[in-house]
C-alpha cells in the first residue's frame, strides 16, 4: 500500500514540474517593435511629347532640339532628314529623335582665295578644292554657297587641331576672295587688305554659323592655324581682334595677363632664345595651344612656320616667326584663357 502511494506520489510531482518547465518556455515575451521602412512608391512622371516631324512634299524635316545642351547634344536638323529607303521595308520614325547625337560640324576654318572673284568660282566649283561659301568682294549683299553644310567640302586638306586630325570631316570652310601675298625686295610677304563689306559679310556668316552648331572658339581657327607649315591665309591683314571684340567670335588674349607674362619674360629673353631647353618649351607650349608641332628642340623650319603662322593670328604688326618676348607673352596668356579641355 505504502509502495502504491509512492508511486502515485512521484509521477504526481514528474507530472507537476512538467508542466511548469512547459509553462517557462511558453512564457509570452513582448517583442520590441521594429520599425520597418515604408515603400517608396516610385511615381514616373509622363515623358514630355516630342515635336512632330514636319514633312513636305515627302521630305521630312525636325528643327527643335531635345537634347541636352550641355552635354553638346543637339537633335535640330539643319536642313532635310536623310533616311535609308530599304528594299521591301518600311524605315518608320516613331522614336525619332535619339537626343543622344550632335553635331558632324564642329570647327569653323577661314581662308583667302588669293584669286580674283571670276576666277575664285571657277576654281572653287570646278576643281577639287571647294568650300562651303565664298565671300565676294564685288559690294554686294550676297555670299555664295557652294557646298551643303552637311557634306564635307575640301577645303583644309591635311590638317590638325588639338586632339582632331583631318578637318574637313568635322569643319565648314569659308573662302574669302583676296590677292593673297606678294614678296619685297627683302622676301618678306606683303599681304593684301580685306574691303570692310567683306569683313561684315564673313562675321555675319560665322556668327550664324557658329550659333547654330554651338562651335566654341577655340574651334574658330585660320587655315594657317590647322596647317601651319604649307598655308598662310587667311593671313595678318585678316582682322581677328575686330571679329572678337565685335562679334565675340574666336580666340583672344587678355591684355592685363600678356602684360604680366610680358614683365617676367623680357628680363633674360635673349640669353634664353639659345638655350635647347627653351625651345623645346617653345615647342611644347605651340603644342599645347594647338598646333600640330614635332618637339625637335631646334629653331628648324616647321617652327619657325609655326610660330609665323601664330602671329599672324595673333601678333599682326611682326610675323618674322621669331619667338621674341612679346610672341611668348601673348601665347602664354592664351594657354591660360583657353586650356584644353
Amino acid at each position: 500500500m505504502r509502495k502504491t502511494l509512492y508511486i502515485i506520489g512521484l509521477s504526481t510531482f514528474v507530472f507537476s514540474c512538467t508542466s511548469q518547465q512547459n509553462v517557462k518556455k511558453n512564457t509570452y515575451k513582448p517583442k520590441t517593435p521594429v520599425s520597418q521602412p515604408k515603400p517608396v512608391v516610385k511615381t514616373t512622371s509622363p515623358e514630355a511629347p516630342k515635336p512632330k516631324i514636319v514633312s513636305d512634299h515627302g521630305v521630312d524635316f525636325f528643327t527643335t532640339n531635345i537634347a541636352d545642351p550641355a552635354k553638346n547634344d543637339n537633335t535640330a536638323s539643319y536642313g532635310s532628314i536623310v533616311s535609308a529607303k530599304p528594299a521591301g521595308y518600311k524605315v518608320v520614325k516613331t522614336y525619332f529623335p535619339a537626343i543622344a547625337q550632335n553635331f558632324r560640324q564642329r570647327y569653323l576654318i577661314l581662308h583667302y582665295t588669293a584669286l580674283p572673284d571670276d576666277k575664285s568660282i571657277t576654281v572653287l566649283t570646278q576643281q577639287a578644292v571647294s568650300s562651303h561659301y565664298l565671300v565676294n568682294n564685288t559690294g554686294d549683299n550676297e555670299i555664295y554657297q557652294l557646298v551643303d553644310e552637311n557634306k564635307r567640302s575640301y577645303h583644309a586638306g591635311v590638317s590638325a587641331w588639338r586632339n582632331d586630325k583631318n578637318l574637313n570631316d568635322t569643319s565648314i570652310g569659308i573662302e574669302i576672295v583676296n590677292a593673297g601675298y606678294t614678296t619685297d625686295a627683302t622676301g618678306k610677304r606683303i599681304f593684301a587688305t580685306f574691303s570692310d563689306e567683306q569683313v561684315r559679310k564673313v562675321a555675319a556668316l560665322a556668327k550664324d554659323i557658329v550659333t547654330r552648331y554651338q562651335i566654341p572658339a577655340t574651334n574658330v581657327l585660320a587655315h594657317s592655324d590647322i596647317a601651319p607649315t604649307r598655308k598662310q591665309d587667311p593671313g595678318p591683314m585678316f582682322p581677328w581682334k575686330k571679329l572678337y571684340d565685335e562679334y565675340q567670335l574666336g580666340m583672344w588674349y587678355d591684355e592685363t595677363a600678356k602684360q604680366n607674362f610680358f614683365s617676367i619674360a623680357q628680363a633674360d629673353f635673349a640669353t634664353k632664345y639659345i638655350d635647347p631647353t627653351f625651345i623645346f618649351q617653345t615647342q611644347t607650349a605651340l603644342q599645347k595651344f594647338g598646333y600640330a608641332l614635332d618637339l625637335s628642340g631646334k629653331w628648324d623650319d616647321a617652327t619657325k612656320k609655326t610660330i609665323e603662322a601664330f602671329q599672324y593670328h595673333y601678333r599682326p604688326q611682326n610675323y618674322d616667326g621669331i619667338m621674341d618676348a612679346e610672341t611668348w607673352s601673348i601665347l602664354q596668356a592664351l594657354i591660360q584663357k583657353y586650356p584644353v579641355k
